[in-house]
């Protein structure tokens, strides 16, 4: 026989609680994590990569529109429009903030549209007039090797991947200033030894793997790095294959560190050394600990707002942390070919969400 008054007491304590529930084994959900942080203008769709700048708050945004209307976005840290840098027909990737010269470097995968895909930087306070630099070519080197894949039954199934354009996709910085590429299509990870004295700069191949390639969906391999505190080891997400995988940088052994990520695309390291990781195709953000094990999950999609923006997370692309905030690109791109069957095509104003750092992940 049900207990109504001890199930009002249960609900009356989430609600009370803000949506947080622990379950299992000290596992944090909270559906309504997510907060609006910055409108993108009237015409621009498609926010993919976000980077932070430390010094002024100012978070930085770009756009991955086939349609034409690309830029580069600066934000205050309250959130108002700051600059817009137009990049026309070029889609951008992944952003990052270089500290060592206050510049923003970006992804530009133009192979996709017929052109060169390169790494590009910014002056960190730009305007519409502000000269955009040519940093490094990311030329084609050939498709991903191979993958076999063991089955329980003791037979293997083997992926050949085709050869693919070049797709500069993350950026990431160690503290000697060498900055990490990953290339979803090539399956591979390019170091561009201290990025700031480029063009000159030449691009090495670190790592060019079937693991870092993926035959799923969505059809991105090697998305979203990180690297590790002690800068030994780069995390890399595979978005198609639903994993975060590990490079050790003094070895090269590449290895699966965790799975049944739903379309894992950005990640971060916080300084409690958690990974954050984008699940684009959950709509939502998880946090896993040094193990792997996910002990949070923040957001989810809860509809469409009156004036046609996302409420909560739709299609989550990238994440940069700043100060007691993670800030989320909504990307809200729709990929399937059937029409009408996805939320996606109904957003009409997109957005930059941002989410409170729980203090109570240990």
């Amino acid at each position: 026989m049900f207990n109504f008054t001890k199930i009002s007491l249960i609900i009356f304590l989430l609600l009370a609680a803000g949506g947080n529930v622990f379950a299992g084994n000290d596992i944090l959900v909270k559906k309504n994590a997510a907060v609006k942080f910055a409108s993108l203008p009237a015409g621009v769709v498609f926010p993919e990569g976000i980077a932070a700048n430390p010094y002024s708050g100012d978070i930085y945004v770009g756009t991955f529109d086939f349609g034409g209307n690309n830029k580069l976005l600066r934000f205050g840290k309250n959130g108002k429009l700051q600059a817009q840098k137009d990049f026309a027909g070029e889609p951008l990737l992944g952003l990052a903030y270089n500290m060592q010269d206050n510049k923003v470097y970006i992804c530009n995968p133009a192979a996709l549209v017929g052109g060169q895909s390169r790494i590009q930087r910014i002056d960190g306070d730009f305007d519409e007039s502000t000269t955009v630099e040519e940093v490094a070519m990311i030329s084609g080197i050939g498709a991903p090797p191979d993958r076999v894949v063991g089955n329980p039954d003791g037979s293997q199934d083997l992926i050949a991947f085709g050869n693919n354009a070049a797709a500069p996709n993350a950026l990431a910085f160690d503290s000697a200033g060498n900055l990490f590429v990953s290339d979803s299509f090539q399956g591979a990870i390019f170091r561009i030894d201290d990025a700031k004295t480029c063009p000159s700069c030449s691009v090495t191949t670190i790592k060019h793997d079937g693991l870092l390639a993926t035959a799923g969906f969505p059809p991105f391999g090697a998305n979203g790095i990180a690297l590790s505190d002690d800068e030994a080891v780069l995390y890399v997400t595979n978005t198609g294959d639903d994993r975060v995988l590990t490079l050790e940088l003094a070895t090269g052994s590449l290895d699966v560190f965790a799975e049944s990520i739903n379309g894992a695309d950005g990640i971060a390291i916080d300084e409690m050394g958690h990974l954050w990781i984008a699940a684009n195709q959950a709509d939502q953000i998880l946090v896993l600990n040094e193990d792997g094990r996910v002990i949070a999950k923040l957001a989810e999609f809860l509809g469409i707002r009156s004036d046609g923006s996302p409420l909560g997370l739709l299609f989550p692309a990238s994440i940069v942390i700043q100060g007691s905030w993670i800030y989320i690109t909504n990307l809200s791109l729709p990929l399937t070919p059937a029409a009408g069957d996805e939320p996606e095509e109904n957003i009409s104003k997109f957005m930059v969400s941002r989410i409170k750092i729980p203090g109570n992940l240990d």
